[in-house]
């Protein structure tokens, strides 16, 4: 229950309808009472949290003015979207986000009828936006369609191709382009606010397109007219690119300005076609340590909210990101033909410091996943040595400039793929659970494993010095503690690692299943093969071990459907090797988010689990499984 002194509106809030219910005078206070119940929460439970304390007033003023879940707001992303999951009946739940069986990171169509779409990457809201206002006008449906969509997610490919299609059909669309690049413009304020409403009021927009009517018969004016139109609203207002679309563009205003929202969206409600409002909020808003460093309070654990985050002061071991940080600045500075690429991960990818020392060679290219990968295509073309830092859940996104600019050219880019795996908090969404299946059809293709932090190491450098292009895919956080070699040496291409001689059964292990599989093997007396390479995948060993063993079993962390152990499977059927075998990875279903060892235990990638499925398999084979054994 929440405490009545604190939240006394917010209490008698249990969906939009009793937000219209209030009175216009009484949401500055909800807005209030909203970042204060999303501050004491989040800091308890942990969460994405920065940008949802920028959005609250114009969440409070969409739920007020649009007949939602009948009208469709659409967030980009969701990391924005923690007030309106707040005021659409899920308050009491908000101490769950991110964990198993809570509420889930982002809009999920399933969990709520308010969240219209399902999200998680960025850049999908006006695409998805645009198609319900095409369903409703279809079906003669009186309801909106809205596209809240923040300015980093602006920078994808996908939502000009949306703004683009959006503003040739002429549909009834809003787009709220959330712009909280950490600091208020100097341009946003009463003057700017009153000229926001006023471009969207009823006089400016019917003299604006009765004059075009007119001056359009006249060519030589009209032409006249919309440049100096353009130059006018230029000094003003950074609109003239939207109104190339084919929007009227409206703003900026000050999105924590509630009467000014309010008044602007009135007047929008009334006007046709694609309509674009600038709204400017800063990230972090209402409590200082997060207006000052957003980046830092994106998404937090549990921390006390009177201090900040702190940091704990214990060393912790290096994760993966860490590791291969390290190598791509180690490596730089051994080759000066090393750049580095982006698609805006900095931080979660390790780049930080490799920006630091090698500005010049560094390149973030905003969220454009597509572009990240054939930037790198066109450097490798002319002598570059392109690492692309990617979270493998969002290479999926360029996967066609891998197939038709990358692995079609044979061009030597390296695709260093963090977060490959169960990711955990962040879901379905987010997992990782894909790489292998996608990449391993692509001719040209060499994809590495590695089954601990030094591995990573070696494996990123591998990866370096081939002529063509590579993957390394590791997980998120830190693996099992094994020493990292300074020194860099390149590993035989396509050949495994025996890591224990057994009977019986052969235990393949593609990455970190590794150590999963060595206790397994422990327990059944198999033998254990640390296979470090998908592709090329070491042939002649999965041969000699088929013809030595009665059963071959094959363990990833990827889906089954594609993946490593189907590349296994490929291998003994063209060599005509008859031999019984069974593929263990990601079930055909999605993990849904919490810890990561949640996921790991509902996928059934537990050492219990996976000896049950060895024993099985065993007892198909007819004759007495191997004693029960424990380290």
């Amino acid at each position: 229950m929440t405490d009545q002194s604190r939240y006394p509106l917010l209490d008698t809030i249990d969906s939009p309808a009793d937000v219209r219910n209030l009175p216009e005078s009484s949401l500055e206070q909800l807005a209030t009472e909203v970042r204060a119940f999303l501050l004491d929460t989040i800091s308890k439970c942990g969460g994405h949290f920065a940008a949802g304390l920028g959005s609250v007033e114009l969440t409070v003023a969409l739920h007020y003015l649009y007949n939602t879940p009948e009208d469709r707001i659409v967030w980009d992303v969701g990391h924005q979207a923690y007030p309106h999951k707040i005021l659409t009946g899920r308050k009491d739940r908000l101490h769950t986000i991110r964990q198993w069986q809570g509420l889930a990171p982002f809009p999920k169509r399933e969990e709520s009828p308010y969240d219209t779409f399902g999200v998680g990457h960025s850049s999908t809201s006006i695409s998805a936006a645009l198609g319900m206002a095409i369903a409703a006008s279809l079906t003669g449906s009186a309801r909106r369609a809205v596209a809240v969509i923040g300015d980093g997610a602006m920078t994808a490919g996908v939502a000009f191709e949306a703004l683009n299609h959006a503003g040739d059909l002429g549909t009834d669309l809003l787009v709220v382009l959330n712009d909280n690049n950490m600091s208020i413009s100097p341009n946003v304020g009463a003057l700017s606010s009153r000229f926001a409403q006023i471009l969207s009021g009823k006089l400016y927009t019917t003299v604006r397109e009765g004059s075009k009517k007119v001056l359009s018969q006249m060519p030589p004016v009209w032409e006249l007219a919309r440049r100096a139109e353009e130059h006018v609203k230029g000094l003003i207002v950074p609109g003239t690119l939207f109104e190339e679309f084919g929007f009227n563009y409206i703003g900026p205003i000050d999105g924590h300005d509630l009467p000014a929202l309010l008044g602007t969206l009135r007047n929008i409600r009334q006007l046709h076609g694609p309509q674009l409002l600038h709204v400017i909020t800063r990230k972090g808003k209402g409590y200082a340590p997060a207006e000052a460093d957003p980046v830092k309070y994106h998404g937090v654990s549990p921390f006390d909210p009177d201090v900040g985050i702190v940091a704990s002061g214990r060393p912790s071991p290096p994760t993966y990101s860490k590791i291969f940080g390290q190598w791509v600045c180690d490596m730089a500075r051994r080759d000066a033909r090393l750049v580095a690429i982006t698609p805006a991960m900095r931080e979660g990818s390790g780049l930080v410091e490799f920006e630091r020392q090698f500005p010049d060679r560094y390149f973030d290219v905003a969220i454009a996943e597509q572009h990240s990968v054939n930037v790198a295509a066109g450097m490798a073309c002319d002598g570059l040595k392109p690492v692309v830092a990617i979270y493998s859940t969002f290479l999926q996104r360029g996967y066609d400039q891998v197939v038709h600019d990358v692995a079609t050219q044979n061009l030597p880019v390296l695709f260093a793929l963090d977060r490959a795996g169960l990711v955990g908090a962040d879901g379905p969404t987010h997992n990782g659970s894909y790489d292998i299946s996608f990449l391993r059809c692509l001719p040209n293709m060499t994809i590495m494993t590695p089954a601990d932090e030094n591995e990573c190491r070696q494996m990123l450098y591998t990866g370096f010095t081939l002529d063509g292009p590579s993957a390394v895919r590791y997980p998120r956080g830190t693996g099992p503690g094994v020493a990292v070699s300074e020194d860099m040496q390149a590993l035989p291409v396509g050949k495994a690692e025996r890591r224990r001689e057994g009977s019986r059964v052969a235990i393949l292990a593609f990455g970190v299943m590794l150590a999963l599989a060595e206790e397994v093997g422990e327990r059944l007396d198999a033998t254990v093969i640390n296979m470090r390479f998908v592709k090329p995948l070491d042939e002649a060993l999965v041969l000699e071990l088929a013809a030595s063993h009665e059963l071959v079993v094959t363990i990833e962390e990827n889906v089954v459907a594609g993946g490593a152990g189907s590349a296994v499977g490929e291998c003994l059927a063209a060599a005509g090797q008859r031999v019984a075998i069974a593929n263990y990875g990601l079930p055909d279903r999605l993990i849904q988010h919490g810890s990561r060892d949640d996921m790991l235990r509902d996928a059934g990638l537990t050492v219990d689990a996976f000896e049950r499925f060895v024993r099985e398999r065993i007892a198909q084979l007819g004759g007495a499984a191997p004693a029960i054994r424990r380290a």
